[in-house]
């Protein structure tokens, strides 16, 4: 997916979607590549962690039965 860096600030930075009404996301400023500026455009990728969903819903459901004993 393709956005746009609308602004930066010392903390937030704001990107913008393309395409995409009123589609606009505020991200750490630190998350930003070296070199990156205003109207640059980025590649966004947002991927399921199955592994890590898995291992923190067995996780909770140990706490769970934990309090449950007790």
């Amino acid at each position: 997916m393709k956005a746009v860096i609308d602004r930066i600030g010392e903390t937030i930075t704001v990107i913008v979607i393309p395409g995409e009404e009123n589609l606009r996301l505020n991200i750490p400023s630190a998350l930003l590549p070296a070199g990156s500026s205003e109207g640059d455009i980025l590649t966004l990728s947002v991927e399921r962690d199955e592994a890590a969903t898995n291992e923190a819903q067995a996780r909770v459901s140990r706490l769970i039965a934990d309090l449950i004993r007790e």
